[in-house]
């Protein structure tokens, strides 16, 4: 983790986002004690990717199964 001060990143501001761009995080002091971490973002993904896959099922039945008995196939 980089370490800078504040008066240091208000000036080099750029070379320090570039930092956090980069992947890197960023810890901000004032007065010699850490005030701030800038850290990057993680990346989206849509809720619904982060929810891993399972097949539907009622009370251990197949979904398929059920809806092809119903219609009678």
């Amino acid at each position: 983790m980089k370490q800078t001060t504040f008066t240091e990143l208000r000036t080099q501001a750029k070379r320090y986002f570039d930092m956090v761009e980069a992947g890197e995080t960023v810890r901000v002091l004032r007065n010699g004690k850490p005030i701030a971490d800038i850290c990057p973002l993680p990346p989206e993904v849509p809720s619904w990717k982060r929810r891993k896959a399972r097949p539907l099922t009622v009370t251990g039945a197949r979904l398929s199964a059920m809806i092809l008995a119903d219609r009678g196939e």
